[in-house]
């Protein structure tokens, strides 16, 4: 991953709500969701949605399908993976062990 897709990622998630949005889509990265059960989801407007799903779209972190007459979404996980790796690439002096091991446990 290049520098400039990394911040463009980082910038779509620098919000509340695409941060909120980009969480619940990756609870249930195993099913696409509808853009109605978001909004129900997150309590906001479907237009206001719109906005926020186009933002998580145009890096890549997020992807749209249609089914019939639903948009669904969903993670994007090549583009997570990249993300992270991009980030803990030169961790801890390049040791990325050092860095903790699965998600909630700090390094000792």
């Amino acid at each position: 991953m290049e520098s400039d897709q990394a911040i463009d990622i980082l910038g779509a998630l620098a919000h509340p709500t695409r941060l909120a949005l980009f969480r619940l889509l990756a609870t249930n990265a195993d099913d696409a969701m509808a853009a109605g059960r978001i909004a129900e989801q997150l309590g906001i407007a479907p237009s206001t949605l719109s906005h926020h799903l186009s933002a998580l779209e145009r890096p890549g972190l997020i992807r749209c399908t249609r089914q019939q007459r639903h948009l669904l979404y969903a993670v994007n996980p090549p583009v997570i993976r990249g993300l992270v790796t991009f980030l803990t690439d030169q961790c801890c002096g390049g040791r990325p062990e050092l860095c903790g091991g699965p998600a909630g446990q700090s390094a000792a």
